[in-house]
């Protein structure tokens, strides 16, 4: 008895340090991000430290001051981030739910594909993307950042998936005989149970979305326009070149949005897996 309780002692233990290095991995970075984003550029040159400087203000008194439209890049991001994490979310939902619940032909067909694209890398139809931005003369405008979203074969994966162990096919048969309409059901019943996925989901979306540069860069020219990623990348200019201080600042505050949302979100995540589960 006392060997099968030191293994489990000695697993558990592993297992602990195991994932204190791992969260050491993920945090130490972002910890001297935000030690640096208070130092001056003097101090970063000499070396790495673990406590805070004094020149936040500084730091962010030159940010501000050279063009550094900070407020402006970030309504753009917000806008797009959460536009684009609306649009995709709801309608992988729907298309998930079209997959799991309904038996229609070409229904393997069109998953087949769905596999298929996800095996796809997205830099691959860059270019004919572009061309065909520029064919509708949407250059220079959000629309083709924010509506593409709607097809996110990944989200799509996940939501079915998970539909078909947490939703129970009984209980959407029952509500039909009890009157309701597909919409209803869809967004009165369904939706609800899978808010632990929804909101997985919507913090990846808003990621991605909020983190993306390339497509943005690619095809926003107007500085108006730009998204705070963009602003961010154009802090390595020849402005900036000797202020790295302003550079970690800018890039720490480019962070913030993304923390409070996945801590908005995952408070729907962990209420949504304390619920319990529906039984067939």
């Amino acid at each position: 008895m006392k060997t099968i309780q030191t293994d489990l002692f000695a697993k558990r233990f592993f297992i602990h340090i195991i994932m204190i290095i791992l969260g050491l991995i993920a945090v130490v970075p972002i910890y001297l991000l935000l030690i640096n984003a208070t130092r001056s550029t003097e101090q970063i040159n000499a070396g790495i430290s673990l406590f805070p400087g004094g020149n936040t203000m500084y730091n962010w008194k030159i940010l501000t001051g050279r063009g550094f439209q900070i407020w402006q890049g970030f309504g753009n991001s917000v806008f797009i981030s959460v536009s684009t994490t609306v649009l995709s979310v709801y309608f992988s939902a729907m298309t998930a739910y079209g997959l799991h619940v309904y038996r229609f032909k070409g229904r393997k067909v069109l998953w087949t594909v769905i596999l298929i694209i996800i095996m796809l890398p997205a830099t691959l139809s860059i270019i004919g993307f572009y061309q065909f931005v520029s064919l509708m003369k949407l250059r220079n405008s959000y629309l083709p950042l924010i509506i593409p979203s709607i097809a996110a074969a990944g989200t799509v994966l996940f939501l079915r998936q998970y539909m078909m162990s947490a939703l129970s096919k009984e209980l959407i048969d029952a509500a039909r005989i009890d009157g309701a309409g597909e919409y209803s059901i869809f967004n009165m019943i369904v939706m609800p149970i899978m808010l632990p996925a929804l909101a997985a989901q919507s913090i990846f979306t808003f990621v991605g979305s909020w983190n993306n540069f390339i497509t943005p860069f690619i095809l926003i020219s107007s500085e108006k326009k730009y998204t705070l990623p963009m602003l961010v990348q154009s802090l390595r200019g020849n402005i900036y070149r000797a202020e790295y201080g302003a550079i970690y600042l800018g890039i720490s505050i480019s962070l913030v949005p993304i923390l409070i949302f996945y801590i908005f979100m995952s408070k729907f995540i962990i209420s949504g897996l304390t619920m319990g589960s529906i039984k067939e």
